[in-house]
């Protein structure tokens, strides 16, 4: 029988997406006969179980849970831009584990995919999400929402607000959008996941197939999975029935507390067989910060290629177990050459965390604050050392906005750009030129020529570019020479390429 692990994203339907009826107003709920009262929202919220089941904390965070449509443009013609989507490699899970594995781990929209003549020019993915500010901010995943021309997030009473993307954070598979409503929103918070022990009960809301609100339970399966889809996430495993088009929706705790957002599923049919995976919140609730405040997620980089440390190196290096991470190589100019670190170096703790595992150092490192001198411990020779290193920027994770009144002068495109590391180039098949675009401002002059996020720019003008900070200064160059010019992009999507020319403002 064959597994696969399916993203919850969404599926092309038939079926309606169908709000359930009846959005508490933001307030106090008060139930006579259990005698609770819950507020939903504010800090100080706290929704006991009852005895007689869940009812109560479902209706108090339920008016939260929404609903997210997207609507993709598939057109079939010459122009090298208006390529079919779902069909390339690039769709494909990204799963670096063995490759006996692989065939296990592949996204559903993978899965299906209708032939040619079964294709229609618009399609509508289905997914879930939950809003966390009364003034519209809602989470899901990055997977539900990517490449989508429209967005709609439909509420728990019916209504449909149209969404922009406030940002979105691919490696961890999280989205953060905006909608806006002339009274405030219903809002859950997130927990602590750390907390959550296996065994727990876990209610998991969202809109499975495209039902709409739909609540299932369970409990705590297992924690910290690794389903090597990145070194930045441990996964949540559940036996709360899930399934596609769950994908971005709140996984709760007996308080009511968010406590991770629904992804995965193992399934060797596409439907639930009670192995869900959650991002917890406490990895999450750190991402959707920095996208609520600046759009993007900045990663620190130390530059260590690192192995585990199995029981016959501990032995070998005089460790009295195995533990850490064993630095095999140090990059070229990085911060670790920079530092005293050495290959053979066990890093044993990271800014007074414990490296208990190779896996640990990644989330650890790309958590810590950019430009800051991180402490790290190392076993080398017998002793343990303290040695400091000065983190930096991630390449591909520090973005430029080149749209409104934060752009610099005279270079605003509408455009949210983000430099492309090693890999993204690799897989876009580029040498050493292109810039990722980011997010494409609805109302900007670029938008209007039809970029859109996901967009690579390889020229401004002549100059090839690199950085997003390449686009701004060729872009600055060609407005000194004639501001009501419009500047010429070389773009790549996909397979095709294609000259396009934008009018700043």
């Amino acid at each position: 029988m064959r597994i696969s692990a399916l993203l919850l994203r969404s599926q092309k339907t038939k079926l309606a997406v169908v709000g359930l009826a009846g959005l508490t107003a933001l307030g106090a709920i008060t139930y006579a006969r259990q005698g609770i009262t819950a507020i939903p929202g504010p800090a100080d919220t706290r929704i006991i179980q009852p005895a007689a089941g869940f009812a109560d904390l479902v209706e108090a965070v339920r008016p939260a849970v929404v609903n997210i449509s997207a609507r993709n443009v598939e057109t079939v013609g010459l122009n090298p831009f208006e390529q079919r989507r779902g069909s390339g490699p690039q769709n494909r899970f990204e799963f670096n584990g063995p490759p006996e594995m692989r065939q296990f781990m592949e996204r559903f929209f993978n899965q299906q995919i209708p032939d040619q003549s079964q294709r229609r020019p618009e399609s509508r993915s289905l997914g879930s999400g939950f809003i966390i500010d009364s003034s519209g901010l809602v989470v899901t995943n990055h997977h539900v929402i990517k490449g989508a021309q429209d967005i709609e997030v439909i509420l728990d009473d019916g209504r449909t607000l149209e969404a922009s993307v406030r940002g979105v954070d691919p490696r961890t598979d999280l989205a953060l959008l905006e909608v806006h409503s002339q009274d405030p929103l219903p809002q859950v918070r997130f927990g602590d996941s750390d907390s959550a022990r296996v065994g727990d009960w876990v209610i998991a809301i969202g809109n499975p197939f495209g039902l709409g609100g739909t609540t299932t339970s369970g409990i705590v399966s297992a924690r910290g999975r690794d389903l090597r889809d990145g070194p930045y996430v441990d996964y949540i495993q559940i036996d709360a029935p899930i399934n596609r088009g769950n994908s971005g929706g709140p996984l709760f705790n007996h308080e009511g507390e968010v406590i991770g957002i629904n992804t995965a599923i193992f399934s060797p049919n596409g439907g639930s067989v009670g192995i869900g995976f959650a991002i917890p919140s406490a990895q999450a609730e750190t991402v959707i910060d920095q996208l609520r405040d600046t759009g993007s997620v900045a990663r620190s980089w130390l530059g260590v290629e690192i192995q585990p440390v199995t029981k016959e190196l501990a032995e070998g290096l005089g460790l009295s177990e195995p533990a850490g991470a064993l630095i095999s190589r140090i990059s070229p100019n990085s911060p670790a050459e920079r530092s005293e670190l050495k290959p053979g170096d066990v890093i044993l703790e990271f800014n007074q965390r414990e490296v208990k595992k190779m896996r640990d150092l990644p989330k650890m490192v790309a958590q810590a604050q950019t430009g800051t001198d991180a402490a790290i411990t190392v076993w080398r020779d017998g002793t343990e050392l303290n040695v400091t290193a000065q983190l930096e920027p991630m390449a591909g994770t520090r973005q430029v906005l080149a749209s409104g009144n934060d752009a610099p002068e005279g270079v605003r495109l509408g455009l949210k750009l983000s430099n492309l590391d090693a890999a993204d180039r690799e897989a876009a098949g580029l040498d050493d030129a292109g810039v990722r675009i980011a997010a494409v401002d609805p109302a900007g002059a670029a938008a209007q020529e039809g970029l859109r996020a996901g967009d690579i720019i390889l020229k401004v003008g002549p100059e090839k570019v690199r950085t997003a900070d390449d686009v701004i200064a060729a872009v600055r160059a060609l407005q000194s020479e004639d501001k009501k010019r419009p500047v010429v992009l070389l773009v790549q999507r996909g397979d095709g390429r294609q000259f396009v020319a934008v009018r700043t403002g």
